[in-house]
């Protein structure tokens, strides 16, 4: 991952989604719910520090709890990237490494906005439109889905 860009928020992915669920069920299910709509067979986050393991398929990356303040913030820093996809070059496999997941949400009336940043993925890595569609997927479509209706549809 390129340091110039991994502090550019601008040109790093942001998505938003709004729901109808109260924040304290969204800091559940990214917390404690991540195989409900990201993927299954993770472990959970209960405080600053925890470490959790996402897989999928071969790949597999190793993210840090740095902030979880309850019904507001949910921020993960990747300390192990091992991301291998048929038709990219090898040197996606570290790229998410020192990237971060930041999950911001805010209530609004009786709605909630979620905010998304995955802070250094930027459009220069070959990874890039590869994990655009697939946070666009499981972020954007699947955690709305799953805090909307109950259902999500994680990678299995």
């Amino acid at each position: 991952m390129e340091k110039n860009n991994k502090d550019d928020m601008s040109t790093s992915y942001t998505r938003e989604i709004i729901v109808s669920t109260i924040p304290k069920e969204i800091f559940k299910a990214l917390t404690t719910g991540f195989n409900k709509w990201w993927t299954t067979g993770c472990n959970f986050l209960s405080k600053s520090g925890d470490k959790i393991t996402f897989k999928f398929g071969a790949s597999y990356w190793v993210m840090l709890a740095i902030n979880l303040i309850p019904e507001k913030l949910v921020e993960l820093e990747c300390i192990e990237a091992h991301h291998v996809h048929d038709g990219l070059p090898s040197s996606i496999l570290n790229e998410w490494k020192g990237s971060k997941l930041i999950w911001n949400i805010h209530r609004q009336d009786d709605k909630t906005k979620i905010v998304f940043t995955h802070k250094g993925l930027v459009p220069s890595l070959e990874c890039y439109d590869i994990c655009k569609q697939g946070w666009d997927y499981f972020f954007v479509n699947s955690l709305k889905q799953y805090l909307d209706t109950g259902k999500g549809s994680p990678f299995v």
